[in-house]
């Protein structure tokens, strides 16, 4: 007795913005080898976002561009107004936040300890717009408000979330751009980042 061969069939609907660039490639790769093509859902709406600089109404504040992050392309949010001034915090306890790009993977692991960080839990605490996903920017970050938006910040002295030492951690001034360390202990303008992706 014969039997008919099998016949494989493979439906998948993915809405693109939700896949990051190296996933979308995945995705793009099987569906390849399957005969298939991956497509967007041509219903997924387009976020339109303002010029830089301006604030973006719905997404908690001024809209600094574009910076690719371990997940892919991201829109990068600066807060529309600082959050005082707060100490890094923890001085001469060695952490693990040291990226100098990641300041939301930095910001975890300051508030993982307790208290013992009042920049990044002063960061973490802000929302706007309805988002609560605000965190103490990496030194990275504050470069790229530097670059793109000064006028928005002060002209003063702003705390990142990227450590430099047990008793450091980086700062950026906004008078000049010079990205320095200073003690731990410093109290220093916040203001709070958030990102999503393209």
């Amino acid at each position: 007795m014969e039997h008919a061969p099998l016949i494989g069939t493979l439906n998948v609907h993915v809405s693109a913005p939700a896949l990051n660039p190296v996933a979308s490639a995945l995705v793009s790769a099987l569906l390849k080898e399957s005969g298939r093509k991956f497509q967007a859902d041509p219903e997924e709406p387009k976020l339109t976002p303002p010029a830089i600089g301006e604030y973006w109404p719905g997404q908690g504040g001024i809209y600094g561009g574009l910076r690719l992050y371990p997940e892919g392309m991201c829109h990068l949010i600066f807060a529309a107004a600082d959050v005082g001034k707060h100490a890094f915090g923890d001085h001469g306890t060695e952490v693990e936040a040291i990226s100098q790009i990641d300041g939301r993977a930095n910001t975890a692991l300051l508030i993982a300890r307790e208290g013992k960080h009042p920049a990044a839990i002063a960061a973490a605490g802000y929302t706007a717009d309805g988002h609560s996903d605000f965190y103490l920017p990496a030194s990275g970050e504050l470069h790229h408000g530097y670059l793109y938006l000064p006028d928005s910040f002060e002209k003063a002295w702003y705390v990142s979330s990227s450590q430099f030492s047990a008793y450091y951690a980086y700062y950026l001034g906004f008078e000049d751009g010079w990205l320095d360390f200073n003690v731990k202990h410093s109290e220093r303008f916040v203001r709070p980042v958030r990102r999503f992706l393209q």
